[in-house]
């Protein structure tokens, strides 16, 4: 049975989109969705580029609004931007949360793009496998 990880971040269009894509193509046994706080309702054209760089990017990814994902069960939840840390809303289950910031490339050009998709493979994903499987010394 796969575990199930909610990526949270403010607008949904680059960071978290990037970080659901990574998880659901890399971590094994990981289902990824994301959300935002107030989502934008598009996905940012220069992630969606890096992704399909990178040969992970499905048409199913898109920006969603909590709404869409609060009653959904989920192993993990993880806030990659510093205002849904702050923010995020209870979930109707008590669920383990995690913050592993990072900078928002919006409005940046393409490196900036892939610098992110770069960080958050190196740091989030280790961090995303340690939270689901601590007894478990393997990381990706």
């Amino acid at each position: 049975m796969n575990k199930k990880v909610l990526i949270l971040c403010t607008g949904n269009s680059c960071r978290s989109i990037i970080a659901e894509a990574l998880i659901d193509s890399e971590l094994k046994g990981v289902e990824a969705e994301s959300s935002g706080i107030k989502a934008s309702g598009r996905v940012n054209s220069n992630a969606k580029k890096v992704l399909v760089n990178e040969g992970i990017w499905r048409d199913s990814y898109h920006s969603k609004t909590l709404d869409t994902v609060i009653d959904k069960d989920y192993d993990l939840i993880v806030t990659v931007c510093g205002h849904a840390h702050e923010t995020c809303p209870m979930f109707p289950r008590a669920i383990r949360t995690i913050h592993v910031g990072f900078e928002d490339p919006d409005g940046k050009d393409l490196d900036a793009f892939q610098k992110t998709l770069q960080e958050i493979r190196k740091v989030l994903l280790p961090e995303v496998q340690k939270a689901l499987y601590p007894h478990d010394s393997k990381t990706t």
